[in-house]
């Protein structure tokens, strides 16, 4: 929290020294003291608001000190204007508002009736209220609060730069519009997203058990039932409707906000926007929204087990009708608290990038491989999103990177071996209707369609593939469309990239050549994993328009003959499998006189034990001479 400086400013003999020293002294000094007092610092450890450091600086109004009164005006972030009889009231909103905004400061202002004790009896405190300091707040949006003072009878001294300091941690300005008598936009918006968080079932009431975890959260401690049958009587005599026997909806539960920034409480209002990470300009906190969450090269991230657990409850709590499937409004529901769809997901033409229902709706299969795409991708969106969402962990102290997990590096691809991924990206080559479009849609469980669309930019599908074993893994993959090119050459791509498939469709004699010219293009994608796929295998296979047939092509590779397949056989997910069983055991993707190669590591360390256990025993042995 930022330091509090308050400007005590001032007609010439309102008491504006008087104050500062009543503050100091906790009793009013009857001796003659300096005109302009030097500045006190106030340690946050006398209890102010938020901890704050408090500097109190005394100016004064002589022309002749016009330049030291600008420069402190400018340097404050909270203005403190005393006035003490009709002549320094009038003057108040005359110049001293004015001369402010002249300056450029927008801070707010806290307006000071001093010297109450000099006051006629006729004069109450109510009277001076209404025909003084209402009309100038709402004539000037600067006035923050008023109070009435007397430094003689120390009246109200510790309130008033109380208030000072409350203007300047718990601002009534982001909150409030007090000309139109409503909460602003931006506060609406953050506190309608609280409420979401805090209505656990997502019925649309807060109820008593979710009011009492609210209120726990950000105050400490659980309402008792006196003040929460207050508080229900508060907005119903306000709005009757927002308060049935589900508990307070949410317009009850702005109203309530609405109530506490009227009467001066807004400091209630920001300790509930502050506990859910709200700055001073009502929007998320950076650190909160992007925690610190580095990713080694060659590594990965993915959801962890809670952050999958996350996901699935979100789902099934919003899944209200039961059928399986998100549906537009529901999905509209689950990101009302977010900006919207992630910008990655319209990037991927989601819903159509994942698994889906027969009513188009996306499915927990597919909602669970659309977060674990997102997150192998851009990580930093999937914790985001988590922020937004509302993810905790049952630790305080712990962020939503808990919700990730980083993966073991990979760095020798060509070792024998497993890669420990969960998430594998697979890109898809091959020339124009070579049918990779129809092998995304295969992958999706959508239908066959006879239509040609050419692919123009690159385009994702990704789904749960089950490997020999039980064990479940998500494959993604992307078609790269004109981009293909561009793609290959950039290396930070083909690094997160897990294996190429090469495909052609064994029904058209110049598919394949795509192929060759593709890699004697970029002989650098000799250092991924590979699979050939001939796809169309459904149609009559024809010699190829090559140098080199398909099958004498990876021979000459020492690479496994291509696989004939076709989207309309049912046996074609076994393509997917086999997709992901390489890239989980890559070595299986390289040419096979490599992998024969093998990893000689063991034997060298065999070697050198037996090494080692010679000379220990020849040692040993002349020890034993000796003796």
């Amino acid at each position: 929290m930022a330091a509090v400086r308050i400007c005590v400013c001032g007609d010439e003999g309102t008491g504006k020294s008087s104050l500062i020293t009543s503050l100091v002294k906790d009793v009013f000094v009857t001796a003659k003291i300096q005109s302009t007092l030097p500045q006190i610092t106030i340690p946050p450890s006398l209890g102010t608001p938020e901890n704050a450091t408090t500097t109190i600086v005394d100016t004064s109004a002589l022309p002749q000190e016009r330049a030291a009164l600008n420069k402190e005006i400018r340097k404050s972030n909270v203005i403190l204007l005393v006035y003490s009889d009709h002549y320094s009231y009038e003057r108040a909103g005359l110049f001293w508002i004015p001369h402010f905004r002249s300056l450029g400061v927008n801070v707010p202002v806290v307006l000071c009736a001093n010297k109450s004790d000099l006051a006629t009896g006729s004069e109450s405190a109510a009277q001076v209220v209404e025909d003084e300091m209402l009309p100038l707040m709402a004539e000037f949006k600067e006035v923050d609060s008023c109070i009435r003072t007397s430094a003689r009878e120390h009246h109200n001294i510790n309130e008033v730069f109380f208030l000072c300091q409350k203007a300047v941690t718990h601002p009534i300005a982001p909150l409030f519009d007090s000309k139109e008598s409503t909460l602003k936009p931006a506060a609406v918006s953050a506190l309608k997203r609280v409420f979401y968080l805090c209505d656990r079932d997502h019925d649309g009431y807060l109820n008593d058990s979710e009011i009492h975890a609210f209120q726990t959260k950000c105050f400490g401690k659980p309402l008792g039932e006196d003040d929460l049958n207050n508080i229900k009587q508060t907005v119903s005599k306000i709005s009757c409707d927002s308060v049935t026997e589900k508990g307070i909806n949410q317009q009850g539960f702005l109203l309530l906000s609405k109530v506490f920034a009227e009467k001066g409480r807004h400091e209630t209002v920001w300790i509930i926007l502050r506990t859910f990470h709200y700055t001073d300009s009502l929007s998320l906190k950076d650190s909160f929204l992007h925690p610190k969450f580095d990713i080694p090269p060659y590594s990965s991230a993915e959801l962890s087990p809670s952050g999958y657990r996350f996901f699935v409850d979100l789902f099934l709590l919003f899944d209200k009708d039961n059928d399986g499937g998100l549906s537009p409004s529901e999905l509209s529901a689950l990101f009302a608290p977010t900006p919207g769809l992630p910008a990655l997901w319209a990037d991927s033409s989601f819903p159509s990038s994942t698994v889906r229902n027969e009513a188009n709706y996306i499915t927990l299969q597919g909602w669970l491989a659309q977060w674990s795409m997102t997150t192998f991708t851009s990580p930093a969106t999937t914790l985001a999103y988590l922020a937004y969402l509302g993810f905790e962990h049952p630790d305080p102290r712990s962020t939503t990177t808990t919700a990730l997990q980083l993966t073991k590096a990979r760095k020798r691809r060509k070792r024998p071996g497993r890669v420990e991924r969960n998430v594998l990206h697979a890109y898809i080559l091959g020339g124009p209707s070579a049918g990779k479009s129809a092998l995304l849609d295969s992958f999706l469980a959508r239908p066959f369609s006879l239509t040609y669309h050419p692919t123009i930019k690159p385009r994702t599908a990704v789904n749960s593939v089950e490997l020999p074993g039980g064990k479940q893994c998500y494959l993604i993959l992307e078609e790269l469309g004109e981009l293909e090119s561009a793609i290959l050459e950039n290396r930070a791509k083909l690094d997160a990239c897990d294996i190429l498939v090469y495909t052609y469709d064994s029904s058209d004699p110049d598919s394949f050549s795509h192929i060759s010219d593709l890699r004697a293009k970029h002989p650098h994608l000799d250092d991924l994993p590979a699979l050939y796929v001939a796809l169309k295998a459904d149609r009559d296979k024809t010699t190829q328009r090559a140098e080199v047939q398909p099958e004498d092509y990876t021979s000459g590779l020492s690479m496994s003959k291509p696989l004939h397949v076709s989207v309309r056989w049912e046996s074609i997910s076994e393509l997917f499998v086999r997709i992901a069983e390489v890239a989980v055991w890559p070595s299986t993707g390289f040419p096979k006189s490599e992998e024969e190669v093998g990893d000689r590591t063991n034997l060298y360390i065999a070697l050198g034990a037996v090494v080692c256990a010679g000379a220990a025993f020849v040692a040993i042995w002349r020890r034993v001479g000796k003796e």
